[in-house]
């Protein structure tokens, strides 16, 4: 016999999750004994939730899931922003929640984190508005409810929350049977339907273009879209929240969409053609400039997660892999009749010598990337200022455009490099989305981790003062001394950092960084209202919006 904590261990470690992120508190610790001990799950203590549930994200973009531990009611709440945004964007974090014990439940007793009426699932209603799937763990039922609820989020590509009482962590459980696993499957009838409508569209096209957003990196698509346009001549594009789901430095690759504000002559190459196809899209304000997307739905093969359009025809229970196999193979039949698009992606601006600007900042970035990268860039200058980048094979970008919570990106990085441990995470971040969630530098120095930090020390909340309020106080920040944070939030010294305000100082730096192995911070002081071009756009869009 085994308890349920180990059980839910034992499927966490199935599904591919190596480590629980999160904050102890007494409704946990007894669980935690056991995580302690596990020798396949290892503990990520986080200095509070909130980062703890941003982390989880980041490690589950990475590793296509992940599991975060709260203490009840003081604990979920402090997380529940960072689980929202992993609902948001698709990500199957499993939301564990140490709760006091059944008998304490049952008496209504006012045990301390709780609001004092007796009432234990005030925030077991909360999390049903931002998880898929939800249970209250009993003895009876623990092992029938822990397998339900990670299949649902490996299914649905979303959070759940489990909610287990001290007594039933601790109880004893048969060991399961099988192995817990996922494959997602098509009615094969909806898919020969799908099939021949596409035929129907792509038989008769001259010409043809491919779209791909996030929800393909959700899918697990990035191979298979890979072969596809590697195979045919079309050109191809990513939304921001998509960037590099498709090989950018591929011939065909033609610059990052954003409908009317995408750069050089990135949407006429998508847009004007006999046939658009679309895996995996959800289309967003930030990301389309305010939705000036323009694709028309009649000449729209679309692909979601489960279901399929062509034109005014939707396909309901198809998987994406399956979908995106039908593509390969009538790309591949009928892809020679197609016109073939000489097409560059805009290249970014040339280097210019003297105080660094967001154009030097992001040309020095672009020669600085190296394969197999992993590249976070938080919403604001960063994230709007990457959307320029050609990124090189295999590089995994991270960004949180929908749900744009600043922060989020410091705490992710820490998450990502405990999920890939041997690539290279680099973190683009502005001064201000820093200052939220800063804290987790020291848990990525004590951890032994060596990423790259670039904070973009624009004074203060350069993107708020691009949608409104230039110069208003709302937007300031403290002044803070960056290059000496590394030194403050850990004792083992094994950080350097700079302090660059030219460009030659930041090429310099880089140098250094590529022949360096530690954890390097990089202050990049920028202008205080200079923003990359992309962001210009959706920032007026956004305070049109705003004022009607």
């Amino acid at each position: 016999m085994q308890s349920v904590g180990d059980y839910l261990l034992l499927r966490l470690q199935e599904i591919g999750i190596g480590h629980l992120f999160g904050v102890p508190g007494d409704y946990n610790l007894q669980f935690l004994d056991h995580v302690i001990a596990s020798k396949k799950i290892a503990w990520a203590g986080s200095s509070n939730e909130l980062n703890a549930a941003y982390a989880a994200d980041g490690y589950a973009r990475c590793r296509g899931a992940a599991a975060l531990l709260t203490t009840f009611g003081v604990g979920e709440l402090s997380a529940l922003n960072g689980v929202a945004g992993s609902y948001a964007e698709y990500l199957p974090v499993i939301h564990i929640v140490g709760a006091p014990a059944s008998a304490a439940q049952e008496e209504k007793l006012l045990l301390h984190h709780t609001l004092g009426d007796g009432d234990y699932a005030h925030f077991l209603r909360i999390a049903r508005e931002v998880t898929i799937a939800q249970a209250v763990l009993t003895r009876e039922n623990a092992a029938a409810e822990i397998d339900r609820l990670l299949i649902t989020a490996l299914r649905e590509h979303r959070p759940v929350y489990l909610f287990m009482p001290t007594d039933v962590a601790e109880a004893p459980i048969q060991p399961p049977i099988g192995t817990l696993t996922y494959r997602a499957e098509s009615l094969q009838s909806s898919l020969d339907s799908f099939s021949a409508a596409a035929e129907a569209l792509l038989a008769e096209a001259e010409s043809v273009s491919l779209l791909a957003d996030f929800l393909a990196d959700r899918a697990a698509m990035r191979e298979p879209l890979h072969k596809l346009v590697t195979a045919t001549a079309l050109p191809f594009s990513t939304l921001l929240m998509g960037k590099s789901v498709l090989p950018e430095q591929q011939p065909g690759f033609v610059g990052t969409y954003s409908g009317a504000a995408s750069a050089g002559d990135t949407q006429r190459h998508i847009e004007q053609r006999d046939v658009v196809i679309t895996v995996g899209t959800l289309w967003t304000d930030t990301i389309t400039a305010g939705f000036t997307q323009h694709i028309d739905p009649l000449r729209n093969i679309d692909i979601g997660l489960y279901r399929c359009r062509v034109g005014t025809q939707t396909f309901s229970q198809i998987a994406m892999k399956d979908a995106v196999a039908v593509l390969h193979q009538l790309a591949t039949r009928y892809g020679e009749g197609w016109r073939d698009v000489q097409a560059l992606p805009p290249a970014l601006p040339e280097l210019t010598a003297g105080a660094l600007s967001q154009n030097a900042f992001w040309r020095i970035m672009q020669d600085f990337l190296r394969p197999g990268d992993i590249v976070l860039a938080d919403q604001g200058t960063a994230a709007f200022g990457a959307a320029a980048l050609r990124l090189p094979e295999d590089v995994t970008f991270i960004c949180q455009p929908l749900w744009g919570s600043i922060g989020f990106t410091l705490p992710a990085a820490w998450g990502a490099q405990l999920a890939c441990p041997a690539r290279r995470v680099i973190l683009l971040c502005g001064d201000g989305a820093a200052q939220l969630t800063i804290q987790e530098l020291g848990s990525m120095l004590r951890d032994g981790l060596k990423p790259i930090v670039f904070i973009l020390n624009n004074d203060g909340y350069t993107v708020e003062r691009a949608i409104h309020g230039e110069h208003q106080r709302y937007n300031d920040i403290a002044q803070w001394n960056w290059t000496q944070l590394p030194q403050a939030l850990s004792t083992r010294g094994e950080a350097q950092s700079w302090r660059v305000e030219e460009s030659a100082q930041l090429q310099e730096v880089v140098k250094v960084i590529e022949q360096t192995s530690r954890l390097s911070l990089v202050e990049v002081m920028l202008p205080q209202l200079d923003v990359p071009p992309l962001l210009q756009a959706v920032t007026a869009a956004l305070d049109k919006r705003n004022a009607s």
